[in-house]
């Protein structure tokens, strides 16, 4: 059973930050890509961030600049810099990690992000 698990959603005012973190745990064999997809109500699921294990990444413009994502190969873990958080930053936010071969994605449950004004 592969699980990944986020943690470090919650409220926080519009200018304010937060880090999201995300652990890979169980029989995965590999993990290449690891990343950030984030959904609001109403709207469709949309990429955040995204890096590889030799650490290229990848922003959605509106992220760039004030998102910053990193990862730790030995914990299997990644993580998500949120900084000049705005309101239209709200959403459930849900991490990813490839499993080392096309197709092969693992997702966590989401972590919800909430950006008051």
């Amino acid at each position: 059973q592969v699980q990944l698990v986020e943690s470090g959603g919650g409220l926080v005012q519009a200018g304010g930050s937060l880090r999201l973190s995300c652990a890979v745990s169980g029989s995965i064999f590999k993990i290449n890509t690891m990343g950030w997809y984030r959904q609001a109500p109403g709207k469709q699921r949309e990429l955040v961030a995204a890096i590889t294990i030799g650490g290229s990444t990848n922003y959605a413009d509106s992220m760039r600049g004030r998102f910053t994502i990193s990862r730790d190969n030995a914990k299997n873990t990644v993580y998500l810099q949120m900084n000049s958080l705005k309101p239209e930053d709200t959403a459930v936010y849900y991490c990813y990690a490839n499993g080392g071969r096309r197709g092969l994605d693992y997702w966590g449950k989401g972590t919800l992000v909430t950006v008051s004004s």
